[in-house]
């Protein structure tokens, strides 16, 4: 697959990182000496953010290459448009895309304001696929205009939330709330209410957290109590005709006001440069979105169905599977700078569940009331793993019975040394009366053939070993 990317500035660098990241190729088109150093730019945080998300690892990088429009658009099968917000910029870019394009590719435009219908005013063909930035991080994609079949779920494919936008309008949804926000912070500042640092405040302690997992309407429903909606709205709809706002109303966009606003927003964030700030935010995210596929909420829904797609190995008795093959996120580390001791111990159980779903101990199993048990574990720490870092882990069984399944996981680094390896023994379970019980037939069968295979292999070194042996 081929995306081309006109315009290689922040939008259109999350665009390619995104695709990129995803295996596709991207062929990126911006005249700017400094595009391939900005989009490099990009790419560097998407690679550090964008696999910490997943549990899985994703699909090999695609091949990037910086060339002229046409060459770009030629056999691609997505072109994402992410020039300036001028009409007639885009005008002309569209018209020279239309006529580079295959007939078959998507084109997009990134335009955050301006409708299908004025993009498409000259002739040229064209929908609205208007991201959020970071667009390496952030799902959700507003599609608006007469979108092709097929459309939404190649950007699925990518780890987007395609939102389609039943009818024009300027700005579309997401864009409209936040300009409706920005007035008002505007105003806030103007008439001396509160600091840039304040209002940020204001959002990131106590609303804005709400809304990144249940958005508006439902963090209200919850907050009418049981009675639900109808409530809420009954007692604070009244509030709507008081003056409480400013929505309608404009302020001046003085250079006094640009000042007052640039000066505190320096006081507020100026000691740390925009790459730092991009880092922040980008980790900051990172575990947001984790937090929230734990629960399957919100964004982090959308990242566990992309993961659910993503490729696993196969599971072959006569070699070690592979059980786990991730890229180690920032949250998995400590003040040492490395992986944390306890993040040893979760890689190693992940890759214990999922050998049990390769012998049929899968959730479907676990639901009719049978499942193992974890009795003992015993982790080596041989070497250091940093965050970023491709980590896999390969599981030999040790036993396999009726009742045992005794495993060893090696965690393999990027160069393929063992970084540390987790001796586990397990009992299988009935889990109505909470004691050990047969493993069900296949199930046993399975572990049976993975022993079988495995016995011929050399005793991993390390197996059997108690805390504070020597070497």
């Amino acid at each position: 697959m081929k995306a081309a990317i006109i315009g290689g500035g922040v939008i259109g660098g999350g665009w390619a990182a995104r695709f990129l990241l995803n295996g596709w190729d991207v062929a990126v088109a911006d005249p700017d000496p400094e595009a391939e150093r900005k989009i490099n730019a990009v790419l560097a945080g998407a690679r550090r953010s964008l696999p910490a998300v997943y549990d899985r690892a994703l699909p090999a990088e695609g091949r990037l290459s910086f060339c002229a429009l046409e060459d770009a658009c030629a056999e691609a099968e997505w072109v994402q448009e992410s020039v300036p917000e001028r009409l007639d910029i885009k005008h002309t870019v569209l018209d020279s895309v239309n006529a580079a394009a295959p007939y078959s590719a998507v084109i997009a435009s990134s335009t955050s304001g301006f409708k299908p219908s004025e993009l498409t005013a000259q002739g040229a063909r064209c929908i609205v696929a208007h991201p959020f930035n970071p667009v390496y991080l952030l799902p959700l994609i507003e599609l608006v205009g007469d979108v092709p079949a097929g459309a939404a779920n190649m950007l699925r494919g990518v780890g987007f939330s395609p939102l389609h936008v039943r009818k024009e309008i300027d700005a579309h949804i997401a864009d409209r709330f936040l300009e409706a926000v920005w007035r008002e912070a505007l105003w806030l500042v103007k008439d001396g209410i509160a600091t840039t640092e304040e209002i940020d405040e204001a959002i990131r302690m106590g609303f804005g957290l709400r809304w990144a997992q249940m958005g508006l309407f439902e963090t209200y429903r919850v907050a009418g109590g049981e009675a639900g909606m109808k409530h809420f709205m009954a007692q604070f709809g009244p509030a709507l005709q008081w003056p409480w706002t400013k929505l309608t109303d404009v302020p001046e966009f003085t250079d006094e006001l640009v000042d007052l606003i640039a000066g505190q927003s320096d006081a507020q964030s100026g000691h740390l440069s925009i790459r730092e700030l991009e880092r922040l935010r980008d980790d900051n995210l990172v575990g947001i979105l984790r937090s929230l596929k734990r629960t399957q909420a919100a964004a982090g829904g959308v990242i566990a169905a992309h993961e659910a797609g993503l490729p696993r190995p196969d599971a072959v008795p006569e070699a070690l599977p592979v059980t786990q093959d991730r890229v180690i996120p920032q949250t998995w580390t400590d003040y040492n700078g490395h992986m944390n001791e306890a993040h040893f111990l979760e890689l190693g159980a992940a890759a214990t569940d999922r050998f049990m779903e390769m012998i049929g101990a899968d959730a479907a199993y676990i639901a009719e009331g049978l499942s193992y048990f974890t009795a003992e574990n015993h982790l080596q720490y041989l070497d250091e793993m940093h965050a970023g870092d491709r980590v896999r882990v390969s599981t030999q069984v040790l036993e396999g019975g009726p009742k045992k399944m005794h495993l060893f996981h090696r965690m393999t680094n990027p160069a393929g040394e063992v970084a540390a390896t987790m001796e586990t023994f397990l009992l299988h379970v009935d889990l109505g009366t909470r004691r050990s019980a047969p493993a069900g037939a296949n199930v046993a069968e399975a572990l049976a053939a993975f022993a079988q295979a495995h016995a011929a292999m050399p005793r991993p070194e390390g197996a059997g070993r108690y805390v504070g042996q020597r070497n």
